[in-house]
């Protein structure tokens, strides 16, 4: 039997969404066809359960789930407060035990505790950053601002990646207590903007994706003496060349073998692709497309590394495109464009 795949694109329901889109995914030509819509206020940003049977999402009312049917179709089940401005990221943990929430407006990290249903219980925890910034690009002050949250994979420290103070905090998570403990502090290039941070499959690297800078930061990960040890090895530019002030990395994905990193780039309404090198962690640029739309938020590989999808987001649509490597890599758009209204995130699962 063949395997099925759904994907879930959370958007802003200013003017024609409503919620979440559930797409069915031919993996085999890079196609995607809507079959429902799951109705909730601006659900920008996404999270499924390891198990397969919830989805978390962003609201602006603050957090929800959803149960995932067997034709992977979503069933509002809760929806809580996170003690906050309006959230812009969610992580959970494997165990299905909490929800973490990343606050972009307010700059405040959320450990929300979940039931064994998967419904959201409440609030277990809340930090708010503390801390000013200099900022010489526009030469003012920045502040907190959280714009990403990820569990490290082994799953012992929750990171947050702080946009406006070009930091990453090292959370150390008691999962017992439901407590949060800073143990260090990433310092990323100055006033680099981090944006989000993904981690090797095996967990031994992080890349860490800065907007302003438009590089990816490469750092080891291990312990050392029961405490965690980042060290940067590599930083290298998304970019082949300088495309002026206004262009900015927004996203990054990594393919199901861990060979490939893609990069969407806003202002040139691009693609970058990296080589990764699965042993050293290292990156190596090899090429740099144009996506056909406007403001590409989201990227996101469809099982099988051959095609990669595209969330523009101000032209309001998902493209898809095979990506073909070798001696003169290249990426082709191969089914016609889905419309959507501003489509801000997109997450995939394999149906049990």
């Amino acid at each position: 039997m063949a395997e099925k795949f759904v994907a879930y694109v959370g958007t802003y329901t200013h003017e024609n969404s409503v919620g979440i889109h559930v797409y069915d995914v031919d993996v085999e030509h890079g196609a995607l066809t809507e079959r429902s819509v799951a109705e909730i206020n601006n659900p920008s940003y996404l999270t499924i359960a390891k198990s397969g049977k919830y989805l978390y999402s962003i609201a602006d009312e603050g957090v929800a789930s959803f149960n995932i049917d067997q034709n992977g179709d979503l069933e509002k089940t809760s929806q809580k407060q996170i003690g906050g401005m309006r959230g812009c990221f969610v992580e959970v943990d494997t165990k299905n035990r909490y929800l973490f929430v990343g606050g972009y407006h307010d700059g405040r990290v959320t450990m929300m505790r979940l039931n064994d249903d998967g419904t959201i219980e409440g609030i277990a925890d809340g930090i708010f950053h503390r801390g000013v910034a200099y900022t010489k690009t526009e030469r003012r002050i920045d502040h907190p601002m959280v714009s990403c949250v990820k569990l490290t994979r082994d799953e012992k420290y929750l990171l947050a990646v702080d946009h406006g103070l070009s930091q990453v905090k090292v959370y150390r998570i008691d999962y017992e207590a439901g407590k949060l403990k800073l143990v260090d502090i990433i310092r990323c290039i100055l006033d680099s903007a981090p944006r989000t941070i993904r981690f090797s499959h095996d967990g031994r690297f992080c890349y860490i994706l800065d907007e302003v800078a438009n590089i990816i930061e490469v750092y080891s990960y291990h312990e050392e003496d029961d405490k965690p040890v980042f060290e940067r090895i590599q930083k290298i530019s998304v970019l082949d060349k300088k495309y002026g002030m206004l262009t900015e990395a927004t996203c990054m994905c990594q393919s199901f073998k861990g060979d490939y990193m893609c990069v969407s780039i806003d202002g040139y309404n691009g693609m970058s692709v990296l080589k990764r090198d699965n042993d050293t962690g290292m990156l190596s640029f090899e090429q740099i497309t144009k996506i056909s739309g406007d403001f590409p938020k989201s990227v996101s590989m469809l099982p099988g590394d051959e095609f990669v999808a595209v969330m523009n987001h101000d032209s309001n649509e998902i493209r898809t495109f095979q990506m073909v490597h070798g001696e003169r890599p290249y990426v082709l758009q191969r089914s016609a464009p889905v419309k959507v209204n501003q489509p801000n995130c997109v997450r995939i699962l394999k149906l049990q």
